[in-house]
């Protein structure tokens, strides 16, 4: 592509204006006056020229990466199993393509950002204890025998038994050869062994938030390996990371599909497949499986997080987001499907073999990835080389996601700086900062309190609640305080078509009104935080969450009240300049060349001269 060049008066810009492309013409917005915005010529001194992927398929695979995780993975068939099977699969699918897909095509063109920042920052913070955790178990799996899988080891006690035989509780009593006569009292009180070694070795978890005990070594180490990845993978931007997507996006979906012809090979996995896709209409009647779809929408497309805002804004101005913000949704909601698949097989072979209802083997989060699965893998044969398939998968699953989200908030860190302050290394320090300040905080989550910790971000840093919020206002400012109508002719300057009109319906009524009927009902019934419904967490815990949920809610009106009161004029004034779009040298190179640059911003529909919106560069 043949760049324009600015000339020292304001700008010369080799472009082709067109009046039609690939067959769709571009009518004038009907709700303000033309561009409304202010133009700054020639480039900014300096400034280094902003980095832009290589490849469009780069960007798409880091959005894949990215959203694609440990939600779509595990969280999605849990919450589709727990509210009544395909039916939900039924609202996580057709929901998207109704409202989640226009914020998550927002999300690329804007983001909130300090709340996002914020959001993204505890993120950041905590989710990366997920994949320490699977680097451990990845770790642990080459050996002989997968050291979850028996009760010889030094963290088991005396209550753990390798096999339960509930079936035979019918007769009163249960034979086990290594274990001798049990009776089912005893049953009752005995533990699995991938449990023990779940909160006895890995967790070494203590009795409360208030006790954090000693510090796990061998979890710390595996911390810092995985932050190590991290840096690596971020340090030189999204030129290097464009390329490592291609692999850490690609591998987990080949691990998928290997599972998954392993799994409904095994005894019990057709009852399990029939309990995920069975219907159970009832519970459309019932308000929480609405929460649950709704926070998992957003959980799954990372919305709200401001990382896909981050990467949308190394694509060139003209670039078709409109087009890859389907794409992607499609692929998030259909991997999450695929997996519901995987993962029933499995727990429906876990069923099958402890002759139990499935029911009794499912659960959510962690408890799913490091409980229900690992004890599956030890009932296969060469269980091994399965457990290093699925915990690499783990792995990759949540690293891309990682280090997208660290691209994100280092992204939105650097554009704050002034130009004059730009430095050689700049990049690469920030980034180091960042990751170091996040392994500080996760020092506090690998003690034998740590799983209280980590707990307490997930539940109230970067949950429902914050992510519905800040949903919410991102619809208010597009639709009521930027202009829906505006928008739209800012996204047919960039893409060359206006998108469908339910984007605008949907930003100005639906999305918002769902958001925060959702974020209504789940602050009226919200509960006290409970680790395994049986701990109750302190009050100065709960208030240590709420500030930290405070703390990316509150971003949006104190950043309002700030800007407003620091504007000049009277209020009428001072809003039309806050909300006047800027629009910079790089985006006039797309500009009409034969159109008085001045004049762009008084243009008026429907007027002979603002005929065309079109802008192309020249090949």
């Amino acid at each position: 592509m043949e760049k324009s060049s600015l000339d020292a008066d304001c700008c010369a810009l080799n472009t082709v204006l067109v009046e039609e492309k690939r067959g769709h013409l571009i009518p004038n917005g009907n709700a303000h006056q033309g561009v409304n915005g202010t133009l700054i010529c020639g480039p900014i001194s300096g400034y280094p020229e902003r980095e832009t992927w290589t490849r469009q398929m780069d960007f798409m695979m880091s959005c894949v990466g990215f959203a694609v995780g440990l939600g779509n993975v595990w969280r999605f068939p849990y919450l589709c199993y727990k509210n009544g099977g395909d039916v939900n699969h039924n609202i996580w699918e057709d929901k998207p393509l109704l409202v989640d897909f226009q914020l998550f095509f927002t999300e690329f063109v804007l983001g909130l950002g300090f709340a996002s920042m914020v959001i993204v920052f505890f993120c950041n913070t905590y989710y990366i204890m997920v994949l320490a955790w699977g680097f451990y178990y990845f770790i642990k799996s080459f050996s002989s025998t997968l050291p979850w899988s028996t009760c010889d080891n030094p963290w088991n006690t005396e209550n753990c038994i390798e096999i339960f035989r509930h079936g035979d509780c019918l007769n009163g009593t249960i034979g086990n050869s290594t274990f001798g006569n049990l009776t089912c009292e005893e049953l009752a009180n005995g533990r699995s062994p991938i449990i023990e070694f779940w909160e006895n070795k890995v967790l070494n978890i203590s009795d409360g938030l208030d006790e954090p005990g000693a510090m796990n070594w061998e979890m710390l180490l595996c911390l810092m390996a995985v932050w190590v990845m991290v840096y690596f993978c971020v340090w030189k931007g999204v030129k290097s990371t464009g390329k490592i997507v291609y692999f850490t996006a690609t591998f987990p979906y080949v691990v998928l599909i290997i599972l998954l012809v392993r799994g409904v090979t095994l005894p019990g996995a057709y009852d399990g497949i029939m309990y995920y896709v069975k219907p159970n209409w009832s519970k459309l009647g019932e308000a929480q499986v609405w929460i649950d779809a709704g926070t998992q929408i957003f959980f799954s497309y990372a919305i709200g997080l401001g990382a896909l805002t981050a990467l949308g804004s190394y694509n060139r101005f003209n670039n078709d987001c409109y087009k890859d913000a389907f794409v992607l949704a499609f692929i998030n909601s259909g991997t999450s499907f695929f997996s519901g698949f995987v993962v029933f097989s499995i727990l429906g072979f876990m069923a099958s073999e402890q002759g139990v209802d499935i029911s009794k083997v499912a659960e959510s989060g962690p408890g799913l990835a490091f409980i229900a699965y690992p004890k599956a893998v030890s009932m296969m044969p060469v269980a091994p080389v399965w457990a290093a398939l699925f915990f690499i998968m783990l792995l990759l699953l949540g690293l891309d996601s990682q280090f997208v989200g660290v691209e994100g908030f280092v992204t939105g860190i650097l554009d704050l700086f002034p130009g004059k302050y730009y430095m050689r290394y700049q990049r690469e320090i920030a980034v180091a900062i960042c990751c170091l300040l996040c392994f500080i905080i996760d020092i506090s989550m690998v003690t034998q309190g740590g799983m209280y910790v980590f707990q307490l971000f997930d539940y109230y840093s970067a949950s429902g609640m914050t992510l519905l919020w800040q949903a919410f206002w991102e619809c208010v400012v597009v639709a009521w305080v930027y202009g829906a109508d505006r928008f739209m002719d800012d996204i047919a300057r960039m893409i060359g078509y206006r998108p469908f009109p339910w984007m605008k319906w949907c930003w100005s009524f639906i999305t918002p009104c769902v958001c925060m009927g959702i974020f209504l009902f789940h602050l009226l019934n919200y509960k006290p935080l409970t680790y395994n419904n049986v701990y109750v967490y302190p009050w100065w815990g709960e208030v240590i969450g709420w500030c930290m949920a405070l703390s990316s809610m509150l971003c949006i009106p104190v950043s309002f009240v700030y800007k407003l009161s620091g504007a000049k004029g009277t209020f009428r004034e001072r809003w039309e300049i806050l909300t006047k779009p800027v629009w910079g040298a790089h985006h006039l190179e797309y500009m009409a060349p034969d159109t008085d640059i001045k004049s762009l911003a008084s243009l008026s529909p429907g007027t002979e001269e603002n005929k065309v919106i079109i802008f192309e560069s020249v090949m």
